[in-house]
């Protein structure tokens, strides 16, 4: 490797870490803040938010200092793919990230992806749940002997447990740091809070717990000690209610955590329904089992857990919602179901009349290709630019820009998207840097709030270049046993036993639940005994 591009990256990537720490920091201290001080404490009434421009011709255009942040990195250095290319192939191992990746190294790894058809299959940029399916097939079809998973810890926690209940369990996986890196959602529900919330709505019910995928082995073992629980995505989790109220019937009580405001978006959502549709619709474009009649039942039956939230969809309030409507009113809008109740409504109308989305990672991705690909294959040629609100953290762009110029190249248009980051404009900060001199930084807060809300997830930034890089030298020369035990995933529950059950058992069963319901489109018989006995107890 040039040893000028390794202290220039090496430089560059210090003064990153330093200002991620610092924003994380900010951010763990005040996201424990009540939302109504969130609304009073951070006024983001900007009239024009940051923005980067896809157009043909692969051309890129970011329009201010948090967009130009953002793209710097969506063409990478050709010296950077090239190295993790060969030390990729050279360590026979395989890598599996999430959307909300470091843009730099998410630009690196789409095009180490695409450098080569030895590369194509091991390297997976995805949503939490596909991530395992991803692994799964890397040791399957490319013989791995190793799999480095970039996210947050409860990522690779599964990421294992799905490798190991697919006879992959010998292939180790390896996080990119030995710090332990957290989740705000996730880690609302490890405490005995959580626990006695369920005990105490459960109570001489027929209750299901849906469980949202994002948290650890540990939640959903000890949530399963206690009530019958189903895991759920973003993707899913509309499905799962339904379809689990459809067979059990309208004594069932739904518990849904721990994301407050996917589960309140629901809520709002079924609300809206009740009131819009006659039951011919509901039958036909929601689920063949539902009327308003049973909706209503399902809605007063469904309590949702009050304290959790991620830090990244906390920031989607009332202030950027105004901007939104005021200046953005021609604009597609895609929402995360993560996100507040306001940005959820928005996005909630405009999906109505298919001119947005609200939904998972994978949803919005999907939302914006399709447009895109409609408005290239379209009569005629004009020049023509459609916007879209990123209601989700900023770190989609990077598959998002992938998939628009895919699209744009196959069908030569002269189409552009618009992709609007709903964050201050000015989120950003200069650095005594030779090599960087703004980037999103704490002191303008990385599109952060002072309330706990960022366009960007530190937690998520905690993986890098370097790191990866580390990793897989470290796989390849075959002597750092010790070191490596350290980057493995988190095994809180090896050995121990809940009720005289194996934990482990206990954590990945509400997976299996769901992934038997995404089979079969129904919930099984053995769950369905469980809800059942649990209302005798």
């Amino acid at each position: 490797m040039n040893a000028s591009f390794v202290r220039t990256r090496t430089a560059l990537r210090q003064s990153q870490n330093r200002l991620v720490s610092a924003i994380r920091k900010q951010t763990l201290a005040a996201g424990q803040l009540h939302t109504k001080r969130y609304n009073s404490m951070y006024n983001q009434s900007v009239d024009v938010f940051p923005s980067i421009v896809i157009g043909p011709d692969n051309t890129i255009v970011p329009q201010g200092p948090f967009a130009e942040a953002q793209a710097q990195f969506l063409d990478p250095d050709p010296e950077a793919v090239k190295n993790l290319a060969e030390s990729l192939l050279k360590a026979n191992m395989g890598i599996v990230a999430h959307y909300y990746m470091d843009v730099e190294l998410q630009g690196v790894l789409t095009a180490v992806q695409r450098s080569s058809p030895e590369l194509a299959n091991r390297i997976g940029i995805a949503d939490s749940l596909k991530m395992g399916d991803i692994a799964v097939s890397m040791c399957k079809d490319e013989n791995v002997q190793a799999v480095a998973c970039l996210g947050v810890d409860f990522m690779s926690e599964s990421v294992a447990a799905i490798m190991d209940r697919n006879g992959y369990g010998h292939i180790p996986v390896y996080r990119a740091t030995s710090n332990s890196i957290g989740c705000s959602l996730a880690e609302s529900a490890e405490g005995d809070t959580y626990r006695a919330w369920l005990n105490k709505e459960k109570q001489n019910e027929k209750a299901l717990h849906v469980v949202y995928i994002n948290t650890s082995l540990e939640t959903k073992a000890v949530s399963a000690s206690v009530v019958p629980t189903i895991t759920c995505t973003s993707s899913n989790v509309l499905q799962t209610i339904l379809q689990a109220s459809a067979q059990v019937g309208p004594d069932l009580k739904i518990l849904f955590g721990p994301d407050t405001y996917m589960g309140l978006n629901l809520q709002s959502f079924f609300e809206r329904i009740v009131d819009s549709w006659d039951d011919e619709r509901i039958a036909s474009d929601l689920h063949a089992s539902h009327n308003r009649k049973t909706l209503t039942q399902l809605l007063k039956k469904m309590n949702v857990f009050p304290q959790g939230n991620c830090v990244v969809h906390h920031m989607f309030g009332n202030n950027v919602v105004e901007t939104v409507k005021r200046n953005y009113d021609d604009a597609f809008v895609t929402a995360h179901l993560e996100v507040p109740g306001e940005m959820f409504a928005i996005g909630m109308e405009k999906s109505l009349s298919d001119q947005g989305v609200v939904g998972s990672t994978s949803d919005i991705l999907k939302f914006i290709s399709k447009k895109v690909h409609e408005a290239a294959i379209s009569n005629g040629n004009p020049k023509k630019r459609l916007r879209f609100i990123l209601g989700t953290e900023a770190g989609m762009v990077t598959s998002i820009v992938k998939s628009v110029q895919d699209i744009l190249q196959k069908t030569g248009s002269n189409v552009e998207a618009e992709i609007v980051f709903p964050v201050a404009s000015d989120a950003v900060m200069g650095v005594d840097d030779e090599q960087l001199s703004i980037v999103p930084g704490a002191g303008g807060g990385e599109g952060c709030s002072t309330a706990g809300g960022c366009a960007t997830c530190p937690y998520m930034k905690m993986n890098d270049l370097d790191a990866v890089q580390d990793i897989i030298d470290m796989v390849d020369s075959g002597n750092s046993e010790v070191i490596l035990k350290s980057h493995l995933p988190p095994d809180r529950l090896r050995g121990k036993k809940i009720d005289g059950v194996s934990a482990t058992e206990l954590g990945v069963e509400p997976i299996m639940f769901m992934r038997d319901f995404m089979t079969n489109k129904k919930i099984s018989d053995t769950l369905l005994k469980k809800v059942n006995q649990g209302a005798m107890q």
